[in-house]
């Protein structure tokens, strides 16, 4: 049986059904995945840390905050004012910045995270891998959804878990893009602790959540040969 987290990108959801929808998932997830673009990191704008306080009148899960940002320190503190329990950085931007930025978060209360774009190696967040909670490996270009998966990056999270095996640090490994039919067998080698679900992966699959939730759950089990225990 397959402990895999499952956390739904909020981004894609139908926000004509929110309440409804935020109600059923909050049955069934661990987690939701807020993505907030500045539209400098990359071309699109999406949702804010308003939107975490909209989802929190409906729901007491743990939010994560995916920034897609060039002014990290700006967003972090905005998520920290609003106690975000994950607060996840794109590593491209915080050089320079990340310890303080980290023990900022630490210091609040919250769990710190980075995010590494398909391009980024492992070796750029050594230096202080062992302060994080959270590393999240993009696999598809970040900023819209429905891009091409990349199968290149899910070697990244088998040595994320080969070097927590090895040292003992503490954190979570998440994979974002294209978590879907075409790709959970391959996700599931790889091994990641966190599946991001969005359009493709869940909320395309149909206009009613509980069928839309049924089919991933059957998607995952009928690739993986593994039993979705949620």
């Amino acid at each position: 049986m397959a402990n895999v987290q499952i956390s739904p990108s909020l981004m894609t959801m139908d926000l004509d059904k929110f309440k409804d929808q935020l109600e059923f998932l909050d049955q069934h997830v661990d987690s939701y995945h807020i993505d907030i673009m500045d539209g400098h990191f990359v071309p699109n704008i999406t949702l804010s840390p308003w939107f975490i306080q909209e989802v929190r009148k409906v729901s007491q899960l743990p939010m994560s905050a995916h920034l897609m940002v060039t002014d990290a320190p700006f967003w972090v503190q905005q998520l920290i004012d609003i106690k975000c329990e994950f607060i996840c950085m794109p590593a491209e931007v915080i050089n320079g910045l990340a310890f303080r930025l980290i023990d900022q978060i630490h210091d609040a209360g919250l769990k710190a995270g980075v995010v590494l774009n398909p391009e980024t190696p492992i070796s750029v967040i050594e230096p202080y891998i062992a302060l994080l909670d959270k590393v999240t490996i993009m696999t598809v270009d970040p900023g819209f959804a429905g891009q091409r998966f990349l199968e290149t990056a899910l070697q990244k999270i088998v040595a994320l878990r080969a070097m927590r095996e090895k040292t003992g640090y503490h954190y979570l490994i998440e994979m974002d893009g294209s978590s879907n039919r075409a790709h959970f067998k391959m996700i599931d080698e790889a091994d990641s602790d966190i599946y991001i679900v969005g359009r493709s992966g869940l909320f395309g699959l149909d206009a009613n959540i509980n069928k839309a939730w049924s089919q991933m759950v059957t998607d995952y089990e009928e690739t993986t040969g593994k039993k979705l225990n949620k």
